[in-house]
Parts: C-alpha cells; sequence; structure tokens
C-alpha cells in the first residue's frame, strides 16, 4: 500500500469513528425513558437525575433544613449544603439591589407524581414530558433543586429580570448551574427553564460554566454513561 492509499484509508477510518462516536452521543441523550437505570447514590451532592437515571420511590434527604424566609415564598426546604449557599447567594445579590426568592424546593415522589399526572390530564403525555418530569425523575427530589423568582414577581418571566443577568455571572461561584440552558432539550430532555437552578458544589459548578457543559455531558464525559 502506497502512502497516498494508506493516509486515505485513515481518514476513513477516523471519519466512521467520529460517526460512531456522535451517534452513540446522540442516542444516548434522546432516548429518553427507555434505558431507566435507579441511581444507586442519591446522596451524593453531583448526583444526575435525568429521564435515564430515577431516585428510588421512597428517597428522601435526611438533611432539609427551612430556608430563611426572608429569601423564600413561604416554607421551602434544601438540603443543608445548597441551603446555606443559597442563602449566601440570595443575601450577597440583596446587598447589590437584586432580589431573588426561593418559589420552588424539595418535592417527594408522591408530590411529583401528582404534579405530572395534572400536565397529563390538562395539555397531554408530550407536552408534560417536555415541562415536567415524571416521579423520581425530577431533581427537586434531591433536596439540591429550586427555581426562583427576581423582582418582577413571576418566575416564568425570570429571564426578563436583572436578577437573571446577576445569576448568569455569579450562580456558579456559589456552586449552582443553570440546569436546562436554552437549546439544551436535545441533552437534557427539559425545555428551557431560566429559573431553575441545580447546587452541585462551587468546584464543580466553576468547572460546568468555564466548560459550558451540561451535568448530563459531564456525567457522558467522565463515565461514558
Amino acid at each position: 500500500m502506497n502512502e497516498k492509499n494508506f493516509k486515505r484509508c485513515v481518514y476513513v477510518v477516523l471519519f466512521i469513528l467520529v460517526i460512531i462516536f456522535f451517534t452513540k452521543d446522540f442516542n444516548l441523550f434522546s432516548d429518553f425513558y427507555k434505558n431507566i437505570q435507579i441511581v444507586k447514590n442519591p446522596d451524593k451532592l453531583d448526583v444526575l437525575v435525568n429521564k435515564n437515571y430515577q431516585l428510588p420511590k421512597d428517597y428522601m434527604p435526611k438533611d432539609l433544613e427551612k430556608v430563611d424566609i426572608s429569601y423564600a415564598f413561604e416554607d421551602k426546604h434544601l438540603r443543608k449544603p445548597a441551603k446555606e449557599a443559597f442563602e449566601k447567594l440570595a443575601m450577597d445579590a440583596k446587598k447589590e439591589g437584586y432580589q431573588i426568592v426561593l418559589v420552588s424546593d424539595y418535592r417527594s415522589y408522591h408530590y411529583q407524581q401528582d404534579l405530572y399526572d395534572d400536565y397529563v390530564k390538562t395539555s397531554g403525555k408530550n407536552y408534560a414530558d417536555r415541562c415536567s418530569a415524571r416521579p423520581g425523575h425530577s431533581e427537586h427530589q434531591t433536596g439540591l433543586a429550586l427555581d426562583v423568582m427576581g423582582s418582577n414577581g413571576d418566575y416564568n418571566l425570570f429571564r426578563d429580570t436583572k436578577e437573571f443577568e446577576w445569576m448568569q455571572k455569579h450562580a456558579h461561584e456559589y456552586g449552582f448551574i443553570l440546569r436546562y440552558p436554552e437549546d439544551g432539550y436535545d441533552i437534557t430532555g427539559f425545555k428551557y427553564e431560566p429559573w431553575h437552578y441545580r447546587y452541585v458544589g462551587i468546584d464543580l459548578a466553576n468547572q460546568l460554566h468555564q466548560e459550558n457543559m451540561t451535568l448530563d455531558e459531564y456525567y457522558f464525559k467522565k463515565y461514558g454513561k
């Protein structure tokens, strides 16, 4: 085999490998609710919960604590690390003239079941699967996820607030990531939710922010699954 043909063969092999890799990647993120695995370590701060990884039905964090009412709408509870980080975030934001309020916190498996069923009844299963997690697949059950609103008092319009801009710049400094980014549906399985943040710890949050990576992509890169 001459050098020209050898190089051509190398290029063909490389092209095939690239196609295989991206096909595998696409199938991994798009084949939602079909290859479900039960989460083995639900207490880990970087636990992955999505449409392929499900929390045990009876899982409830043991370190849930009430969030300071100054930064929450009514009684809200998060796991201790997330609660302390959020209170510091909200306090620091307030000092700079921003109002960030927690509106959705820990949810039990059964609460999520009722919520999902309501979406199905009112809007159909396809819509429900885009806008709500099935029971066991909601990050809120971890006690590490939260929804927030800004000074306009409507979490659905959080993207239009100055508080959203502040969170974009600073959330990772407190250990939080924007869990469902814009144009991320094929990866996360959920539509854009500018109000939904997830606590993963400062080190990992900084890494994901710097690499512009979702938690799902991080797991695929680290574990290949």
